[in-house]
């Protein structure tokens, strides 16, 4: 008889880094390597991959703040054009480093719960040959 676990909600276990399965045990090993698997429930994380999907929704998002930061401080508050692209960079780097890492685990944790995977090329069936 196989475990069976509540169901986690994707969000909360991915903000907080934790198994998409249990939701107690830790995803990452260090900041954006994963665990081989979960040490609470022992789900196997070796096919757990998002990607490049964190990294370019992080630099479309992080990547229009600090332009909006920039031109703010540029034309609101008169700074000189280096001193607003100094903010927007402090600002991009912070921003990057802090939203990277709980975005990758809400991706994983989101293909878990959707039971994601890798298409095999086959034809589901309707399409034309």
């Amino acid at each position: 008889m196989a475990h069976r676990y509540p169901p986690v909600s994707p969000y909360a276990a991915g903000l907080s880094g934790k198994c998409p399965r249990c939701g107690r045990g830790a995803l990452f090993q260090s900041f954006l390597t994963l665990k081989a698997n979960c040490e609470a429930c022992g789900l196997d994380y070796a096919k757990a991959d998002a990607g490049d999907g964190p990294a370019v929704f992080v630099i479309f998002i992080v990547g229009f703040l600090s332009v909006l930061l920039a031109l703010f401080a540029r034309f609101s508050f008169g700074l000189p054009t280096g001193a607003a692209y100094g903010i927007a960079a402090v600002f991009a780097v912070a921003a990057t480093l802090f939203s990277l890492r709980p975005l990758k685990a809400t991706l994983i944790a989101l293909q878990f719960r959707h039971k994601a995977a890798e298409s095999r090329g086959e034809d589901a069936g309707g399409g034309p040959s």
